[in-house]
């Protein structure tokens, strides 16, 4: 099914908000299996609105609108996608109710202008918000949908998961399933060249990479007349692909790398702690970001300066002298120090170039050095990252440090 993306403000087109909206909804909706044909941003403006959402429907079968849902004057959405579609719009008291309820839980009297938040199309299916006042909604006519949802992303991502999946699982014929499978230490354009004899030869089920940052996934997709057919097909895929890149891939649902390495700590009642130079701390973020770290993490230092090697890890200044703080001997004295101070089944340290300045011809930006200690195992490896930017090359260590923990747990 052919989907646009409408989103609707004009704080978007001045650049005031990043509109994520349209990200989210774009891989959601692909991953569903519907193709996603044009994204359009307009601002808050009825008759532009108006237009786009006409030229929309005329080019796709379903139209997706973020934004105009709110209380106030310039909030026209629900009344342009009336006029679309052919409906009026009345007042829902069950709707009216929940509004009312929503402003009780927050301890807030609802003002007037809300009350215009509870007029819907009359032929609606609506969606509930529990995040905020604004109700969405899907409206149908001549085979063609809109679907309408708050601007607000936590709202809208929300409502999409729970109200909206389920109202496209309805409409689709047949059962959809798929995996998302997630890579380290090979790029997008390597991914498919190895996969695409699969991917040239594509029917169902398909195949599609993405690139992230510092990694890229592959999506698994196959729709049948039952769910079980579907997964089935999607499961011997994945069999062939792990043959192939098993030793790049990392999970097999969608996880996060801290993610994975957190359970499998967990699972083996190991413990974590590590000692950062140039991630200034990102790596122990990236762990504490995970529900449940408390039981396998136990520690994380910044040590930054030279001084603070020396004094907080015991790194001894003749390496520092000898080799620099950018080396593997300097990333190992890290590590055992680390150990020595907290006595964890496993310590990592990092130490580096991030940039922009502080490169040399021997050590150039982009220098990574990372020492490991698991039980009486130690190790260290060297990483070159292309030099894109500070920010980027500190993400891609995090992410070694991350997926050398994965690889010797």
């Amino acid at each position: 099914m052919k989907t646009a993306i409408l989103s609707v403000g004009t704080e978007l087109l001045f650049g005031q908000i990043v509109n994520t909206n349209t990200v989210f909804l774009s891989q959601q909706m692909n991953m569903l299996g519907f193709d996603v044909m044009y994204h359009y941003t307009v601002g808050d403006n009825p008759d532009r609105v108006e237009e786009t959402m006409k030229k929309a429907l005329e080019e796709c079968d379903m139209v997706i609108t973020t934004g105009g849902l709110g209380p106030t004057q310039d909030d026209l959405t629900k009344e342009i996608a009336c006029r679309v579609m052919n409906d009026e719009l009345v007042m829902m008291d069950d709707v009216l109710d929940e509004i009312v309820k929503y402003f009780g839980t927050l301890g807030r009297k609802m003002t007037e202008n809300n009350r215009k938040q509870a007029i819907m199309p009359s032929r609606a299916e609506v969606f509930h918000n529990d995040a905020g006042t604004a109700p969405g909604f899907a409206l149908e006519n001549e085979g063609k949908y809109i679907i309408c949802m708050p601007g607000p992303p936590r709202e809208m991502e929300r409502m999409f998961e729970k109200s909206v999946v389920p109202f496209i699982e309805r409409m689709s014929e047949g059962a959809l399933y798929y995996r998302i499978i997630r890579f380290f230490g090979i790029g997008e354009s390597s991914l498919e060249t190895e996969l695409m004899d699969m991917i040239d030869g594509q029917t169902d089920p398909t195949l599609a990479t993405y690139a992230k940052e510092g990694e890229c996934s592959l999506r698994i997709a196959s729709k049948r007349k039952t769910r079980e057919e579907a997964e089935a097909a999607v499961n011997d895929m994945l069999e062939k692909v792990k043959e192939r890149l098993g030793k790049y891939i990392f999970s097999c649902d969608d996880e996060e790398l801290a993610e994975v390495v957190c359970k499998k700590l967990i699972d083996k009642g190991l413990t974590l702690s590590c000692a950062e130079s140039c991630t200034g701390g990102m790596f122990a973020s990236s762990i504490v970001d995970i529900a449940g770290a408390s039981e396998c993490f136990d520690r994380g230092l910044v040590t930054y300066s030279n001084e603070a090697k020396v004094q907080e890890l015991g790194v001894k200044e003749e390496t520092l002298e000898k080799y620099g703080a950018v080396s593997e001997e300097t990333a190992l004295e890290m590590a055992e120090g680390l150990k020595s101070v907290s006595g964890s089944d496993v310590c990592v340290s990092v130490t580096g170039i991030a940039g922009p300045g502080g490169g040399t011809k021997e050590k150039p930006v982009g220098l990574v050095y990372i020492g490991l200690i698991c039980g009486d195992k130690k190790s260290c490896r060297k990483v070159q990252m292309r030099n894109v930017n500070r920010q980027w090359n500190r993400h891609y260590a995090l992410l070694s440090m991350l997926d050398m923990i994965n690889k010797n747990i």
